[in-house]
């Protein structure tokens, strides 16, 4: 297939990002559950609720009622039904709660929220949910007794996680605990999407955890030079995003960036490009990849499977975490992890997008790109065009509404450096530099506790 030329960002490709985070925006007004705020993993029949999902969607609400795509009332609606459903819902070491010191299980019920398939207390899930309901929190930030209560119940939610606990007595955060064994035998360290994790959890008024937990983190950290870049690795490409939805990494570093001369957005643009040498490479001769045809991350795959093709033995597998350049790889390629990296590399991400939509315009249905898509997976069932993904997945629904945002306003970013909780917890894990050393902290003055949010700010 002919690769196309980059070009300039053009009003053609704001109508095609319009389209594009409109489209997606709508998995979260038509799958969740308005009663509870409950959001399906994804959007095959049956599917349970995942609760990072549910963090994105409040963050998306936000951005929606800036977009116009939601009217603030109904923002407001959405998310106080999801924020009171946490609130009530039973904190407890009962094997069928939706949660326990203050977390909450990685997967839930869409009817009642409770625990689905015996799944983990997820401290990264749970992360996530937190973030999108101090998105919420410090959105909704007017005197109408809607907007107090969504305040309210966030210092709630976001004070009784019980970080110390997760710690289950090492230097750094456990994965996860499960009633029937207790905690997981892994730990968040080396690099990973937890930064803000770390950053929550260092920042928290009730149980924060040490300065040293974040510091052992760093310490397990791996410094890689590949295709002609120097960066902090990681395979899949989601881990160099998945933090900075939330956070705006330019020009703030930490110990160990600060040591290497850059910050965790140069690392991610170097992380991107990292991608794109990859596909042109195409070490495992993979149909379809090239320079404006990438995207290898966590992501849906055709099956666990061996098939001969053209004389080679081809692996397959389901859904997984593949990465670049150690694989798994099996020749599937996520769409929303190239949109995830348009604040990165805008330049080299466009032109991918368009790509996306000339050559494989069936990849894109109802809510935008579907998970994945496999042009090298040829079966009885799948010829010619290869493989495509059956549905959505609320995982990658978020990532390109918040990072779509991020890229052609930076509206998100400017939010939450207004949250008190992530300056706090960055300053907390050393982090230094431009937007960080300006951000005032202010104290509630009757508790002493870090506020969720401050005062009313400029809106568009």
């Amino acid at each position: 297939m002919c690769e196309r030329s980059p070009m300039s960002h053009s009003a053609m490709h704001a109508g095609m990002l319009d389209k594009l985070q409109r489209d997606t925006f709508q998995y979260f007004l038509t799958e969740s559950n308005r009663a509870n705020g409950m959001v399906p993993d994804n959007t095959r029949k049956g599917s349970h609720a995942s609760i990072a999902p549910i963090g994105f969607a409040l963050t998306a609400y936000t951005i929606g009622v800036e977009r116009g795509f939601i009217t603030r009332d109904e923002g407001i609606e959405r998310t106080l039904s999801t924020l009171r459903f946490f609130r009530d819902s039973e904190q407890s070491e009962d094997a069928d709660a939706t949660g326990y010191k203050g977390f909450y299980y990685h997967f839930l019920e869409m009817d009642t929220g409770r625990r689905a398939w015996k799944s983990e207390l997820s401290t990264i899930d749970t992360t996530f949910l937190l973030a999108g309901t101090l998105a919420s929190a410090t959105y909704f930030d007017g005197n109408a007794l809607e907007e107090e209560e969504i305040r309210s119940i966030a210092a709630e939610l976001y004070t009784r996680a019980d970080w110390q606990w997760a710690l289950n007595g090492g230097e750094t955060v456990s994965m996860g605990w499960k009633p029937e064994f207790g905690f997981l035998p892994y730990r968040w360290e080396g690099y990973n999407e937890a930064l803000i994790l770390y950053t929550l959890a260092l920042a928290s008024p009730t149980h924060p955890i040490p300065a040293t937990s974040y510091e052992a983190q760093t310490r397990t950290y791996c410094w890689n030079q590949l295709y002609g870049h120097e960066f902090l690795y990681a395979g899949p490409l989601f881990i160099h995003q998945l933090s900075h939805m939330w956070i705006d990494f330019r020009d703030i570093q930490d110990d160990f960036m600060r040591g290497k001369g850059i910050d965790y957005f140069e690392n991610s643009r170097r992380a991107t490009y990292l991608q794109q040498q990859y596909a042109i490479r195409n070490p495992l001769d993979y149909k379809g990849y090239g320079r404006y045809c990438w995207g290898i991350t966590a992501s849906d795959g055709p099956g666990s499977t061996c098939l001969k093709l053209g004389g080679v033995e081809r692996s397959f597998f389901d859904y997984v975490a593949r990465g670049v350049p150690d694989g798994p790889d099996d020749g599937t390629i996520a769409p929303w992890a190239a949109v995830a990296s348009l604040p990165f590399a805008p330049e080299i991400v466009l032109p991918t997008l368009q790509h996306f939509n000339e050559v494989y315009p069936e990849v894109a249905s109802k809510f935008g790109f579907k998970c994945s898509f496999n042009p090298t997976f040829q079966s009885e069932n799948h010829k010619g065009g290869g493989w495509i993904s059956e549905g959505y997945y609320g995982l990658d629904q978020g990532p390109i509404v918040m990072m779509i945002e991020n890229y052609r306003t930076g509206f998100l970013w400017r939010l939450m450096k207004r949250c008190p909780a992530i300056v706090e917890g960055l300053r907390k894990a050393g982090f230094q530099g431009g937007w960080c050393d300006r951000a005032p902290m202010q104290k509630d003055p009757d508790s002493g506790k870090v506020p969720l949010n401050r005062q009313s700010g400029p809106r568009r």
